[in-house]
């Protein structure tokens, strides 16, 4: 080799090792720097028509949507077509405590026979979130209509409540490795079981039934799960369930119909820091509170309240969706700030530091941001546009930050 051709060697290989380093700090500009991230399930299978829930004829792909909370304005890394449903609460995606996996639900797909209806779904999908874009590592096929889905805080098991089938359904997660490893009747097929949300201590869960009003209490023992004949009552027709690590947790209760009929409908607290678990306090928070979310302070939960606004605009039951704040303070519950909302309002998911709020508007296809101060919430007026309606948010447990 002449010196000439060596340093055209030696060029080429300066050249590559640049081009390398600047890809490298590409890729790793797009990812946050410090994780925390959440996840947004979004449905598009499902549209608002003036004012009627509609099946959507041939609709894109449901999709999930990754947000990056570390750098103080949430932006969204990464997006994954993968089937997802509004059918349920709002808490059908559920994050492992490393963020490195999450669980997105299925309740419901297209009807294969008549493409203007839906039948119940029985898939849980598994994402690695350790890579951008997202992945798609599995799915899991459980009970008809999985909903609601909670993961422990070892990160090992997973539940998901299957509204159809009126079971819960236990996942053993053993890296990107999600099994199925049992099954917990939890009632007839007709009990709407809806969410299945752990403890703070990974060692019982709690069942909302919003067909018979009940909230089912679980014992968790390694990876063997069973019910326990102490069924709770919070109110009519609980639905979302939160659990916060100062020992207590919320429930949202739906009221007669998720549609809403105008009348007020509750928020529920539940005492967590004793044996036999208790409901301690129910405060009035508007139509329909779908969802509920207990903040990272231990003495905040958020709930997101219909209030009619999925209903047509001369309606007169229609109103304005709203985010409340509750405060929780010597066993009582009250609301203490409240801001509006989008149409068909539903997911909900925290900051690490409880300062940060995300609301995902279904209609809208936007997820919204808010701002927590002590006891005050303000709606911030930007968004984050998905594909699709955020049906639910998903983020590591609030027990684990």
């Amino acid at each position: 080799m002449n010196e000439n051709t060596g340093k055209n060697v030696m060029r080429k290989s300066q050249g590559k090792s640049l081009w390398l380093a600047a890809t490298a700090l590409a890729l790793a500009a797009s990812l946050p720097v410090a994780a925390e991230i959440a996840v947004s399930g979004n449905d598009n299978k499902r549209a608002l028509v003036d004012g009627v829930n509609t099946v959507v004829r041939d609709p894109k792909p449901d999709t999930i949507a990754v947000i990056d909370l570390s750098g103080g304005e949430p932006r969204i890394i990464g997006q994954l077509a993968v089937p997802h449903s509004v059918i349920g609460p709002p808490n059908s995606i559920a994050v492992s405590p490393d963020e490195r996996l999450a669980l997105a639900s299925s309740a419901e797909k297209i009807d294969p026979a008549d493409p203007t209806k839906t039948v119940p779904d029985n898939r849980v999908s598994v994402i690695d979130l350790s890579s951008m874009p997202p992945k798609l590592v599995g799915t899991v096929e459980v009970g008809a209509g999985p909903s609601g889905v909670s993961i422990n805080p070892a990160g090992t098991l997973a539940l998901v409540a299957n509204r159809n089938g009126g079971t819960v359904s236990v996942l053993k997660i053993a890296g990107q490795q999600v099994s199925v490893v049992g099954t917990v009747t939890i009632g007839a097929a007709t009990t709407g079981a809806s969410h299945a949300q752990f403890t703070p201590d990974g060692r019982h869960a709690l069942v909302t039934r919003d067909n018979d009003s009940i909230v089912s209490v679980l014992r968790v023992d390694g990876e063997t799960v069973t019910k326990l004949e102490r069924d709770l009552t919070a109110g009519v027709r609980p639905y979302s369930a939160a659990v916060s690590p100062a020992g207590w947790a919320v429930v949202g209760n739906v009221g007669r119909s998720v549609n809403n009929t105008g009348d007020q409908d509750t928020v529920s607290l539940i005492d967590l820091s004793r044996e036999p678990f208790r409901t301690i306090d129910t405060v009035t928070v508007g139509p329909t509170p779908e969802g509920v979310m207990a903040s990272p302070d231990g003495v905040h939960a958020v709930a997101v309240v219909h209030n009619g606004s999925g209903r047509a605009p001369a309606d007169p039951l229609r109103g304005r969706s709203m985010v409340k704040l509750l405060k929780v303070e010597n066993g009582r519950l009250t609301v203490v700030a409240e801001a509006p909302a989008g149409d068909w309002v539903q997911g909900m998911a925290f900051s690490r530091d409880g300062k940060t709020l995300l609301i995902g508007n279904m209609a809208d296809k936007q997820v919204a941001i808010y701002r927590i101060d002590g006891d005050r919430l303000e709606a911030t007026g930007r968004s984050l546009p998905v594909d699709g309606g955020p049906a639910a948010l998903g983020t590591v447990p609030v027990s684990l930050r």
